[in-house]
């Protein structure tokens, strides 16, 4: 193979890593940015109690578990992963039931190991341990694959279909995979507090999938590298924004410049100024859920004072799930009992009390009625005199 990604430039003479570089200069305003919209979100979020902090911390915690595995074209239930972070922070279920999910939990211990630990060193027992369960049971949908260790054979990005396929990117051979590995886990210990914190995550998730030790799950183990280094950077064990969400809003630019850095000379300031640039998006974006966790908050505080039945707990979260849009068409009637598996009279008289109660509202009429959340009414306009 003729010398074509980063990780073939300046063997044997020095590792690749090595030969590595960036503009620093280039790099100052992005950083800059992303520490001053760190410092906002994190007085911001200091203004919520201890409840709604922890309320907040589940909120993203789910977005990063879901869209982490959009990104690989995994579709995770979110109600199976909410429940799996209420069960594993110890808070109040909203009516959910326990996660029978076993790849939903996977996720969510995987992230929750990144940030709650992020003090304990990074090992490759650890990384193999993230890898190992993510994918419960070795099966990576129907395919059999090695999981906890590393990959045996070579590894190549494709797409296409079969005899027209294009190959993105090809990783090292495994026959290197433990000295690579090796290299990489004992720079990013000693990296800490050797170069600034964003741009270290931002070198670690190119160097982790540049290596791509694993048959599987790579990616989503690179973007854990990434909320690892961020909290040691921060000093925060909880996450109040999602880097996989953005990533998952901006995914053909992710795989464009990935592909590019990766088939590059080695200059990776591009990549670094666009993995500053989605923190700050991230951070931006924050805002948004975080003003959704205080409307969950305060209406489940209302509504856990009422007398509700668990079809109307449900339905309360699917709501909140699919955000102030709701469902394309909006919940009705027949969508209401499909969703909680009972009958159109049930439905209908269930719906009729969240309304009383005064947590939904209506609009249309007689079989068009639909129904959203009260909080997110629309406004009246104002009428003119």
């Amino acid at each position: 193979m003729a010398q074509h990604y980063i990780w073939q430039y300046g063997y044997p003479d020095r590792h690749w890593a090595e030969t590595l570089s960036w503009a620093s200069q280039d790099l100052l305003v992005p950083v800059g940015t992303c520490r001053f919209l760190q410092g906002a979100l994190l007085s911001r979020v200091q203004e919520l109690g201890f409840e709604d902090q922890q309320r907040a911390y589940a909120d993203i915690l789910v977005e990063e578990a879901v869209k982490t595995s959009a990104i690989e074209g995994q579709k995770l239930d979110p109600q199976a992963v909410r429940s799996s972070v209420a069960t594993r922070l110890g808070l109040p279920d909203g009516g959910l039931r326990p996660s029978r999910h076993r790849h939903a939990d996977g996720v969510v211990s995987v992230l929750l190991d990144a940030t709650a630990n992020h003090e304990q060193p990074l090992t490759a027992e650890r990384l193999k341990g993230w890898q190992a369960t993510l994918f419960p049971g070795g099966y990576s949908d129907l395919h059999k694959i090695e999981v906890g260790n590393w990959r045996i054979g070579p590894m190549q990005i494709v797409s296409g279909p079969v005899g027209r396929q294009k190959v993105h990117y090809e990783a090292p051979p495994s026959e290197r995979l433990d000295e690579e590995m090796a290299r990489f886990i004992r720079w990013f210990g000693e990296s800490r507090g050797q170069m600034d914190g964003i741009l270290r995550a931002g070198m670690a998730h190119l160097w982790f999938l540049t290596i791509h030790p694993f048959e599987d799950g790579n990616g989503r183990i690179a973007r854990t590298l990434s909320d690892l280094a961020l909290a040691q950077d921060d000093g925060q064990n909880m996450r109040f924004y999602s880097l996989s969400q953005q990533i998952m809003s901006d995914r053909d630019d992710y795989y464009d410049i990935l592909e590019r850095t990766q088939k590059g000379s080695g200059e990776i300031t591009p990549w670094l100024k666009w993995f500053a640039g989605c923190v700050q998006r991230a951070m931006h974006s924050s805002k948004v859920v975080l003003d959704m966790s205080l409307e969950r908050s305060k209406f489940w505080a209302k509504a856990n004072a009422m007398d509700l039945s668990a079809r109307q707990q449900k339905a309360i979260n699917k709501l909140f799930d699919a955000g102030p849009k709701g469902f394309e068409g909006g919940l009705t009637n027949k969508k209401y009992a499909s969703m909680t598996g009972t009958s159109r009279q049930t439905a209908q008289r269930e719906l009729a009390e969240l309304v009383e109660k005064g947590l939904f509202y209506t609009e249309g009429a007689g079989r068009g009625v639909r129904y959203g959340l009260a909080l997110w009414k629309p406004k009246e306009p104002p009428v003119s005199g």
